[in-house]
């Protein structure tokens, strides 16, 4: 009797807290009785918890009914639903007025349905959550930042910005990343032209070509400039004059081939960088004051920066930006007496996915050049047909192909006895060697002149 009238009571006391919403399927949490405090509640927004003891409850007391309603089950269970995002207390007494228990109750994002989710989309990873301060709290251990981004998502949908991710990942990957910068420049020219020259002996002279001064008397022929370095002189006698014709002819070829193999190590996440070049100066003036001058220095060279991701399956997310750069003095400019030289450049900046060895061409450039140029007497060089002894054609056409290919690696560290490095096979030779036989250096027997430094192993040892 005394037991009904106290759950009576109680009944009464938690209606008058707040009114009863409805609640998504509940869970239990027993409490004993054998402590005092008995830990935290976590109940999800908008879903109920049930709170058993091993005693009769007579009154139950919510900290801030705002976060958190309360309602009888039976003389030993009460619902707990969440209402707002928070913490409070909760406090059960018996019907002597003694405290049963005393627990905090989290109110957040529902965790136990993203375990639910973590454990069928990531089902091999240590992946754990609690609520704290009306926020998710992420936490485990797993051994790829991919699982960490899925799990981040996957907590999203039951958050929103309410998240705390501190999830650790097992062991940092290294991944080597390969790049090669291949370019091959071809040009072709020709030219095809006439150059006269005369004079009558005295006073009179004239003449067709570059770089001739015309100073009085005969025109110099060595003076008129030979860009081709190939002519021939023919002598003509006409009405007193002695007039030589040359003529000109040119094919030239050229074929040029550049490649850069910069090679980069880097840990997952992490951001690495690499220069191989120089740096020239770079005149400034101060303040828009020309009489004030500082130096600053450009760098030129090969260049390598790279941030990769090891995802999961061996793959890997990198963000990669390689740079080739070299001084091209025909893009040089003159500023105060001083002549400053323009840079060529190729550049290329991008993020793509590879899994381990797989390479991919992230950059390409075809570039054709072509130059047409006619030099001609006046007037003499406009006629048809004879008009070709009075004028000089130049052709010239140039073609760049260029390709930027990277290949990322996972690797592990070598052992010290397996690293060989490119200083390993040589040994300096002796002053007889030099003097007498003129050799430079020796090699150590055994040793092959093109042993190559060993590579960071991939799985197993990974050597070039």
């Amino acid at each position: 009797m005394v037991a009904a009238k106290s759950m009576r009571a109680a009944a009464l006391l938690l209606a008058t807290i707040a009114p009863v919403a409805w609640a998504a399927p509940a869970a239990a949490q027993y409490v004993d009785g054998s402590s005092l405090h008995a830990g935290t509640l976590e109940v999800p927004l908008n879903k109920s918890q049930i709170v058993s003891t091993d005693r009769p409850i007579a009154r139950a007391m919510i900290g801030n009914a705002d976060i958190a309603d309360i309602l009888p089950v039976t003389d030993r269970s009460i619902y707990v639903l969440g209402k707002s995002f928070g913490t409070t207390s909760l406090t059960l007494y018996d019907a002597s007025g003694r405290v049963l228990t005393i627990m905090d109750v989290a109110v957040g994002p529902d965790t136990d349905g993203f375990r639910d989710q973590v454990a069928r989309v990531i089902p091999d990873q240590q992946i754990d959550a609690h609520i704290s301060g009306g926020s998710m709290v992420l936490t485990g251990l797993v051994s790829d930042a991919g699982a960490i981004d899925r799990a981040v998502q996957l907590a999203r949908t039951f958050a929103g910005d309410n998240l705390v991710n501190l999830i650790s990942l097992g062991s940092s990957q290294q991944v080597m990343l390969e790049v090669k910068f291949a370019e091959i420049n071809k040009s072709a020219g020709k030219e095809l032209g006439f150059r006269l020259l005369g004079d009558n002996g005295r006073n009179f002279g004239f003449g067709s070509g570059q770089g001739a001064e015309i100073v009085g008397g005969a025109i110099d022929a060595d003076a008129i400039s030979n860009s081709f370095g190939v002519a021939s002189r023919t002598g003509i006698g006409l009405l007193g004059l002695t007039i030589d014709a040359y003529v000109e002819a040119l094919e030239a070829k050229g074929f040029a081939k550049t490649l850069a193999n910069p090679t980069l190590v880097a840990m997952s996440g992490e951001t690495a960088s690499f220069l191989a070049g120089g740096e020239f100066p770079i005149p400034v003036a101060q303040n828009g004051n020309n009489d004030a001058i500082s130096v600053q220095f450009k760098p030129f060279g090969v260049s390598l920066g790279f941030t990769p991701t090891v995802l999961g399956d061996k793959t890997i997310n990198l963000v990669v930006e390689p740079e080739v750069s070299s001084i091209d003095s025909n893009a040089s400019i003159a500023l105060g007496g001083l002549n400053i030289p323009g840079v060529q450049t190729r550049r290329a900046s991008t993020t793509i996915e590879l899994r381990d060895g797989e390479s991919f061409a992230i950059a390409g450039l075809i570039q054709q050049d072509m130059t047409t140029q006619v030099s001609q007497v006046p007037l003499l060089g406009s006629l048809p047909i004879i008009g070709a002894l009075f004028r000089s054609t130049s052709f010239q056409k140039g073609e760049t192909e260029l390709i930027i290919v990277v290949t990322p690696r996972l690797v592990a560290p070598l052992k010290p006895q397996q690293v060989r490095l490119p200083t390993d096979s040589v040994k300096e030779a002796n002053e007889l060697d030099i003097f007498l036989m003129g050799n430079t250096h020796e090699m150590k027997d055994g040793a092959s002149a093109a042993a190559a430094p060993a590579q960071p192993a991939t799985g197993g040892d990974y050597e070039y």
